[in-house]
């Protein structure tokens, strides 16, 4: 797979069942390395979940106390311990409910997990639900094998291999916990990225009814685990606090990846060569910043150098004040998530070099810290942008939409086919679309359906939003050519808008996740969003070009 952190192994062999038949089993397993720094197992066997050995069994039980067919066998060999459960709890069996069950009769496993699944056949979200379930149970126990027969349930709309797709991504999505800024206990943690597993599950078994099944499995386990580690490296970049986490670090993780693979080169300009270029909306957000800033290109040539590349461009302010139109003090922690679109693009990109798709991918992350001094730009300047368009800085908090126009600007010199930019950009997206749907904009209505077909398979949804004309008439200025804000309402619109208009010469779309980038509370973090979405429209990309 071209990634020293994602290995495969083939083993076929008999195994002698009774007397009157033999079951043929092929085991495909995985040996992932996550940002963690542990090893998980992910394998697909066809085999008999009565017989094998594990710490704990999982398993699906309906709302209407009708056991599922992979269920019905294993609650024959418990004497009918499932269906009692059922019928005594109340909750059991709604979507996402769980119960564990230790020693079970009749199973050789040590632990059973019953795991809801509602009324009919899951719809996307809820299957979603139901692997974070397992997940979060297998986790809060001691278990460090596990086997489920979940990918055996119809989930409407899908089909086998998508099913094992997302259980696996859920599962190594549950491995991430932050611990680099923790004092080093004696739990074994990474050195190069500060983060552990959250529980001690090394093992997990996709168990299969035949061949066929066990192949599309096989598929669906390696790009889960692709995405999901991909999605952990993402988490990991938003989480790391600003101290750690600054343009320069960005730059040096840009050229790790370049050297860790061989598909991506990695070529970074300075703040030298970014004045050369005339990119000075850029420079004004770092002009008051002791850190420098910098504009990171990672490729990845996955195709022929005729075809068109796609370009992604992420927002990567690893700290913003907001400048001096400075912002309150609640909450301005949470500032040094300013730069998730940025590590999206990183995400995306480690999740190819492993899946290794056929397409070209470049990565632009215009990355500088926008802080407050004597020599920070003032509310009321006026800057030229690499367009030539000049803007009057109103806002100096609305610094995310000034270092993408002259990034969007730059991205036109690839000749792509796409051009996508991420960004944290407005707290208005936040008020429109909460914590649950990434605002997205484009001035292409294919290309548009395609980025929200992609999230609503899955489960990373988008919504679409205008970039209707009348949204762009506030955007005036008596003393520039354009100003970096627009009236009081529809600032997400107004901000796309602004945008739009450094995107002419290509297809194009603007992400809006801030309301989607990081949790606030419970618990707290990143969640590495956008990042399954991207992965499902470039390699629906990749399959038809």
């Amino acid at each position: 797979m071209g990634n020293k952190y994602l290995s495969i192994f083939y083993h076929s062999y008999l195994v002698s069942g009774s007397a009157s038949h033999k079951l043929a089993i092929t085991i495909i397993q995985y040996s992932i390395r996550f940002v963690s720094g542990d090893t998980m197992e992910l394998s697909a066997r066809t085999l008999d979940p009565l017989t094998i050995k594990t710490d704990c069994l999982i398993v699906p039980v309906g709302e209407e106390k009708k056991l599922p067919a992979a269920t019905k066998a294993i609650d024959k060999a418990c004497a009918g311990l499932i269906s009692r459960c059922l019928e005594n709890g109340d909750t059991l069996g709604k979507c996402g409910s769980t119960l564990l069950l230790h020693e079970p009769g009749g199973l050789s496993a040590k632990r059973l997990l019953l795991v809801g699944i509602g009324k009919g056949a899951p719809n996307t979200q809820q299957f979603l639900k139901i692997c974070r379930a397992a997940a979060k149970a297998v986790n809060e126990d001691a278990i460090k094998s596990a086997a489920t027969t979940l990918t055996q349930i119809k989930v409407s709309g899908h089909d086998n291999r998508w099913a094992a797709e997302q259980l696996s991504r859920q599962f190594a999505e549950a491995s991430y916990a932050f611990k680099k800024s923790f004092k080093k206990s004696s739990e074994k943690s990474s050195e190069k990225t500060g983060t552990k597993a959250s529980n001690k599950l090394k093992r997990i078994t996709v168990i299969c009814t035949d061949r066929k099944s066990q192949q599309s499995s096989k598929a669906g386990i390696t790009s889960g685990s692709a995405i999901a580690s991909g999605t952990n490296r993402a988490r990991y970049l938003g989480d790391l606090p600003g101290n750690t986490c600054t343009p320069a670090y960005l730059v040096s993780q840009a050229r790790a990846l370049g050297r860790k693979h061989q598909k991506i080169s990695t070529h970074v300009l300075s703040e030298k060569q970014m004045a050369e270029l005339g990119m000075g909306a850029l420079l004004s957000v770092t002009a008051g910043s002791q850190q420098p800033a910098y504009l990171i290109a990672m490729e990845y040539r996955g195709a022929a150098k005729s075809q068109k590349p796609i370009v992604l461009v992420g927002k990567g302010v690893t700290f913003d004040s907001g400048g001096i139109s400075l912002k309150p003090g609640a909450k301005m922690d949470e500032m040094k998530y300013d730069m998730c679109g940025a590590a999206s693009v990183f995400g995306v990109m480690e999740a190819l070099a492993t899946l290794e798709p056929s397409l070209n991918v470049v990565g632009l992350v215009p990355t500088v810290e926008n802080l407050p001094s004597g020599t920070a730009t003032k509310p009321g300047d006026v800057v030229t942008s690499m367009s030539g368009k000049t803007i009057e800085v109103l806002n100096t908090d609305a610094e995310g939409r000034l270092i993408l126009c002259d990034a969007l600007t730059y991205a036109a010199r690839y000749k792509p086919d796409t051009v996508i930019d991420i960004a944290t950009l407005t707290g208005a997206c936040v008020v429109a679309l909460g914590s649950h749907a990434t605002g997205l904009f484009s001035n292409n209505d294919e290309l548009a359906q395609q980025l929200l077909s992609a999230g609503q398979t899955c489960g990373d949804r988008a919504w679409q939003m205008p970039l209707w004309a009348e949204y762009d008439e506030p955007l005036k200025s008596n003393f520039a050519d354009i100003p970096n804000i627009g009236g009081a309402g529809g600032g997400s619109i107004t901000a796309a808008c602004f945008l739009s208009r450094f995107t002419k010469e290509y297809r194009w779309a603007h992400m809006d996740i801030a309301g989607t980038a990081w949790n606030s509370a419970g618990p707290k973090g990143a969640t590495g969003r956008p990042v399954p979405l991207l992965v499902e429209y470039l390699l629906r990309r990749a399959e038809s070009p």
